[in-house]
């Protein structure tokens, strides 16, 4: 069974920083894609971050220049760096894994940027 598990989330003031974990077991994640999402109360989830069997990177606009998405070395696991957190980065951040043929999702981590 695979398994998507994110932690790290918390409530944070702007310009603060915070660094989620994406934990992959059951399958190894360097062979796929690895994406993280967010989701702000009422509104659609959206991509943040991408990172590519070959370790390309990609990054939606909003967080280029702060959010850094890397493999945690020979570990199955996947992090996201946020620096200079704003309040429009509140969310819900998922991890989701692209197979082949499947989507894994986490149940993801909570982030609130709030003074």
């Amino acid at each position: 069974q695979v398994q998507v598990v994110e932690s790290g989330g918390a409530l944070v003031q702007p310009g603060g920083s915070l660094r989620l974990s994406c934990v992959i077991s059951g399958i190894n994640s360097r062979m796929h894609t690895v994406a993280w999402y967010r989701q702000a109360p009422g509104k659609q989830r959206d991509l943040v971050a991408h990172l590519y069997s070959d370790n390309n990177t990609q990054y939606a606009d909003s967080v280029k220049g702060r959010f850094t998405i890397s493999r945690d070395g020979g570990k199955n696991t996947v992090n996201l760096q946020m620096n200079n957190l704003k309040p429009e980065d509140t969310g819900l951040y998922q991890c989701n894994l692209r197979t082949f043929t499947t989507d894994y999702w986490g149940k993801g981590t909570a982030v609130t940027v709030s003074t």
